[in-house]
């Protein structure tokens, strides 16, 4: 690859890449801020030709689209980085795969036209979460979320970056169930990493759409709590599975799909209730 940007000339963006990466295990704790520090330096030991912004102090272009929480894991990350030079995608997936903490990885990375396709945030209003409770019998769970979906709002209370605010969960979830393993194959439970291996552990199937504030994965279970006093005895593991445009059957169309001609034919990433 091309050598790394030199900051006294910045030089025109001439390819844009959509990346998506995962956050697993003790990585899941990193923050947004630190995961930003670790994939620029990333790009430099992987001498990715990253495009720089203009003025005094130039920034590597990156963005990035609907950071998950610290402490939550994710199959489900996404970015874009503007390049000063045209590179492979698979290639340069790899050497950034290479460049980052093992936990930290690069999963895909597709082309995206230069001009027009709208943003990386204009293709992502929901998303698919799993959530492990652990020490909760699958029943108690089945019944909290009947609660949860019977009632018309669920209030709950959170501290922001505005202050401790008031605001209602049930109207940002479009699906939450209670998944029952023995229907289940043994492959479409472990298919992601977990650390939980306590019996009995419920599994939540959980589907929220991003409104202002976003309704997180401990939102929903504080709902759960305040609507049917559900709470694990230990801390719950959630995983974000997938984000997307959420369609009128209840799945979610990925946000790398259909971007342009440069992209990807569309793909669905979500799937409606089982």
């Amino acid at each position: 690859m091309p050598k790394r940007q030199p900051e006294s000339n910045q030089e025109p963006v001439v390819q844009r890449i959509r990346l998506r990466y995962a956050k697993r295990g003790p990585l899941r704790f990193t923050s947004h801020r630190d995961f930003a520090r670790a994939f620029e330096r990333a790009l430099l030991r992987a001498n990715v030709p990253i495009a720089y912004s203009q003025g005094f102090t130039p920034h590597p272009k990156v963005s990035y689209a609907s950071a998950a929480p610290t402490g939550v894991a994710s199959e489900a990350e996404y970015l874009e980085i503007g390049l000063r030079a045209v590179v492979e995608p698979a290639r340069l997936r790899l050497a950034l795969d290479a460049a980052l903490s093992p936990g930290l990885d690069v999963l895909e990375a597709v082309e995206s036209p230069l001009n027009g396709g709208g943003s990386l945030a204009d293709r992502i209003d929901a998303s698919s979460w799993r959530i492990e409770l652990p020490g909760i019998a699958r029943h108690d769970a089945v019944v909290a979320v009947r609660a949860f979906l019977d009632a018309p709002e669920v209030l709950v209370e959170r501290l922001t970056k505005q202050g401790r605010r008031t605001f209602d969960t049930r109207a940002a979830v479009v699906r939450l169930d209670c998944l029952d393993l023995e229907k289940l194959s043994d492959s479409t439970v472990s298919d992601l990493p977990s650390e939980v291996t306590d019996i009995p552990c419920a599994i939540l199937d959980l589907v929220v759409r991003q409104v202002t504030p976003t309704v997180r994965p401990d939102d929903v279970l504080s709902g759960l709590r305040v609507v049917a006093d559900l709470e694990p005895p230990v801390p719950p593991r959630a995983t974000r599975l997938a984000q997307g445009v959420l369609t009128e059957q209840g799945d979610l169309v990925d946000p790398l799909a259909q971007s342009g001609e440069v992209d990807r034919p569309a793909a669905v990433v979500g799937t409606s209730s089982l």
